[in-house]
């Protein structure tokens, strides 16, 4: 294979059906992110909004694909006297659309480390005046890559959001015999025995796979309902493209294993939904929906995760991945962590400085509204500055 991309490319995308034939061919022979497929990023490309721009960045080395992205331009308020063109990897710059959350984010790419640099490259060397490069939900190796291609364009990189996506590795559980409620905490353990207890003493308790495309739809409908009781307007359901998007997803991904919904069972009842994608051996943790109650020793939440887990344990997959964002049985649950970041590359000035300071302020808010009395929460949620995570 050989050792440098010859030629890099990014033009405006004409053809989706050309570009799933190279996508497809690519990604049989690299390996990638499951938000790097074509089940997630064809689904994507067919339902992104009405003004989104995407090109294709196409890396060649002596004529063959070696490399491939999506790059959406869309121009953005900017303090300064130009307005600023935001060049984004695999996302369009729709604030709400892009709810749907990219992580392990990056380009679908052989030798991946030499492509990506000058995929990189290519990118920031057309950034002008106040315009930025938006990466979103990439790992700290791209994330280095990024600040290497920005160093020699005289960029900046900056970290809008630092996270670290909780995962369970399943590796030391199998070496402790494969059980995995013997690897909680003890007082986790007890939760979750108990909880188990109360749950019993109303009927079986089970986790049931969604093996039909129509038993997937119609748990994500549960899922939808329990979300909106649990965060109203403020949940994901929210954003108008993420039920079609998750709907044509389930109906492709059911069907080929890579979307796997699961229905947690108390006799008759459903006490949770748990949505996952399935890739490459690993579970990723995509959405949740409970059924809470007033009683605080039934944990709907941890039980399904445990049950869940445990199945796919029993499955012979590698982990459990719970992905970025909040969530408190997170950090119950997992035993290994990946840090992810949001950054933005672009020139120094005097308006990234001040942005990167109203930005501060608006963390500081956020933070005090979630100390504050649940009506002043609601508030300042109106006012746009509270939006949970992607999980619950």
């Amino acid at each position: 294979m050989p050792e440098t991309v010859t030629d890099v490319s990014l033009d405006a995308l004409e053809s989706i059906a050309w570009l799933e034939t190279s996508w497809k061919e690519l990604e049989a022979r690299v390996t990638h992110s499951f938000f790097l497929s074509w089940l997630w990023i064809g689904t994507w490309l067919r339902h992104i909004p009405d003004g989104a721009r995407p090109h294709v960045l196409v890396a060649r080395s002596s004529g063959k694909i070696v490399g491939l992205a999506i790059i959406c331009r869309r121009r953005a308020w900017s303090l300064g006297p130009h307005a600023r063109t935001r060049w984004l990897l695999n996302e369009t710059g729709d604030t709400r659309f892009d709810r749907l959350f990219i992580e392990y984010n990056g380009i679908l790419a052989e030798q991946s480390d030499a492509i990506m640099s000058a995929g990189l490259n290519a990118l920031t060397s057309r950034l002008h005046r106040s315009d930025q490069l938006v990466l979103s939900g990439i790992d700290p190796d791209l994330e280095a890559t990024a600040s290497r291609a920005a160093g020699r364009a005289g960029l900046v990189t900056e970290v809008k959001q630092a996270d670290a996506a909780l995962w369970v590795d399943f590796a030391p559980v199998r070496q402790r015999g494969g059980d995995y409620r013997a690897t909680l905490g003890r007082s986790t353990r007890q939760a979750v025995s108990r909880a188990m207890r109360l749950y019993a003493e109303r009927g079986p308790l089970e986790l049931r796979i969604m093996e039909t495309t129509a038993e997937a739809l119609a748990a994500f409908d549960l899922l939808s309902d329990f979300h909106r009781s649990r965060w109203g307007r403020r949940g994901a359901f929210a954003n108008p493209g993420f039920r079609p998007f998750h709907e044509e997803l389930i109906a492709r991904g059911v069907p080929t294993g890579a979307v796997r919904i699961s229905r947690t069972m108390v006799g008759n009842e459903t006490i949770g939904v748990v949505y996952n994608f399935v890739h490459d051996g690993r579970v990723l943790n995509y959405q949740s929906g409970f059924l809470y109650e007033s009683d605080s020793r039934l944990k709907p939440g941890l039980v399904s995760h445990v049950l869940a887990i445990e199945d796919s344990i029993a499955r012979g997959e590698s982990g459990y991945d719970f992905l970025a964002g909040g969530g408190g049985h997170k950090s119950h649950l997992a035993n290994r962590e990946q840090a992810m970041t949001w950054i933005a590359v672009g020139k120094d000035s005097p308006e990234r400085h001040i942005e990167a300071k109203l930005r501060s302020a608006k963390r500081m808010l956020r933070t005090i509204a979630t100390n504050v009395p649940k009506k002043t929460a609601a508030l300042y949620s109106v006012l746009g500055g509270l939006v949970p995570g992607r999980s619950v």
